[in-house]
């Protein structure tokens, strides 16, 4: 793992060119930039594919994740994040985010200097979230492809902080409440839909400092791949475009909506195909509240004794952190016992796998951006609620603006009486037919987004022109 043979030159002198892709550490981030990665390396780019060490020791592949994925042109590199291995980055998530703002750009720096041989033929496709690229694509003498995972109404948000700041939405002791009307491409979004960080007053936490630097590297960027798509949100889309090169090409899927060939998940995966066989057809409503954030015991409680009185079967990944490292066993008393028989619980599972199975009708999920594309591209509505970050802009696409799922409640405030009739109606009653039909219409969108001739397909392709010609090589 080591070395520039990856950018080998070809006969007429000029190497291949060689994308170097960093995703963020964390569970969500890195499945779009795996499928991403081999994406371009279908297209002929020599691709280096840098995970954290702890990310790549979680997902437990031995030594290169692509290793036996068939894949050529893929080398893999690991990073310090600056930590231990066995240090608990759920438990201490503050601490471990410094380190992502002041250790991990160092170790970065080291890897480029190292992985980066040919800079008139490398470009650096680095998550957005970094505190670093733009400043290290500069040193390097490299184009920075910001690669953000997430939908482009939230980059646009986060690209506009300073308007919000101005207008006193944000960054203020007393942030209003009135509808924000004055965002580019946004026609009218409300103070409480927009991204958890952007609605906390004390603006000096870590994750706050990270925002900030990442958007001022964004600012920098000479290009932003999107996984998103056109159609989804085009006048979000057209307003970015007005300020950089932006390229919506998503939903980045793996190849056939199938377990990926390339591991990328951080806990090991139960088998509930077998239990998902033997369910009839739409009855079970999937519940997951994805990889990082993290419920109260109050609120699962809550949802517990909703999902219960709903009556649906169901199949619940229970990370084992979910609450916290220090909460193991956070479900309510008995109620394992009571929902005997017609639910499954799993640590972790395939989730693609699980939205496509037949038996699955309904998904309660916390509304991260990849959920809420497999979701959709498997045609099962959605109950949302949200925890954290950009997951409360997604439900308002989810619910308000493409009416493909339901809200659940909020953060606080999330009653058992209120999930039982939600589940009841989006799993058995009218509202899940209509529900369905809308999810079937944006799976359309979806669909013909990636075919030949679709907006994403050809973004992609502009893409893959437009870096080639950057990144032709041997420009010295």
């Amino acid at each position: 793992m080591g070395g520039g043979e990856a950018v080998a030159a070809n006969g007429g002198g000029a190497g291949r060119p060689h994308a170097v892709v960093v995703p963020y550490p964390l569970q969500g981030h890195v499945i779009p930039a795996v499928h991403l990665a081999l994406r371009l390396a279908e297209r002929g780019f020599a691709v280096t594919f840098v995970n954290t060490e702890s990310v790549h020791h979680q997902i437990g592949a031995g030594r290169d994740i692509f290793a036996g994925a068939g894949v050529a042109g893929v080398r893999y590199e690991v990073l310090s994040d600056g930590f231990p291995l066995a240090f608990d980055r759920s438990l201490n998530h503050d601490q471990f985010m410094e380190g992502v703002l002041h250790v991990l750009p160092a170790h970065a720096e080291d890897l480029l200097r190292r992985v980066v041989v040919d800079p008139a033929a490398t470009c650096l496709v680095v998550d957005t979230f970094f505190v670093w690229p733009a400043t290290l694509a500069r040193k390097l003498g490299v184009p920075y492809v910001s690669f953000w995972t997430e939908p482009a109404l939230i980059f646009n948000l986060y690209y506009h902080m300073d308007l919000l700041a101005k207008h006193g939405h944000f960054n203020c002791k007393e942030p209003r409440k009135d509808s924000i009307t004055y965002i580019p491409g946004v026609a009218s979004i409300e103070p409480s839909e927009l991204m958890s960080y952007l609605q906390e007053t004390d603006t000096t936490s870590v994750v706050h400092r990270i925002i900030f630097k990442a958007f001022d590297e964004a600012r920098r960027a000479d290009y932003v791949l999107c996984n998103t798509v056109e159609e989804l949100e085009p006048s979000t889309i057209a307003a970015l475009r007005g300020e950089k090169p932006f390229y919506a090409v998503g939903p980045i899927l793996p190849a056939g909506f199938a377990r990926s060939a390339v591991a990328t998940s951080m806990w090991a995966e139960s088998d509930c195909s077998r239990w998902l066989g033997a369910q009839p057809p739409g009855s079970v409503l999937y519940v997951s509240f994805g990889s990082y954030a993290h419920v109260t015991r109050r609120e699962l409680h809550a949802i517990a004794a909703g999902v219960l009185a709903g009556g649906a079967r169901f199949l619940w990944v229970m990370r084992p952190d979910v609450v916290s490292s220090d909460d193991p066993d956070p479900l309510p008393e008995g109620f394992a016992a009571a929902a005997a028989g017609r639910g499954l619980f799993v640590p972790w599972c395939c989730q693609v796998e699980v939205l496509s199975h037949a038996a699955v009708g309904g998904f309660l999920t916390h509304c991260g951006w990849n959920s809420i594309l497999e979701s959709v591209w498997a045609g099962v509505p959605m109950l949302c609620f949200p925890l954290l970050t950009d997951q409360i802009t997604n439900r308002r696409l989810v619910a308000r603006e493409w009416r493909a799922g339901v809200s659940i409640g909020e953060r606080g405030a999330v009653r058992a009486d209120e999930v039982a009739a939600r589940i009841q109606g989006v799993m058995g009653g009218e509202e899940g037919v209509r529900l369905r039909e809308q999810v079937r219409k944006l799976r359309g969108t979806l669909e013909a987004a990636v075919a030949p001739g679709g907006s994403s397909r050809r973004n992609f392709d502009d893409f893959v022109e437009e870096l080639k010609r950057r990144c032709g090589g041997q420009q010295h």
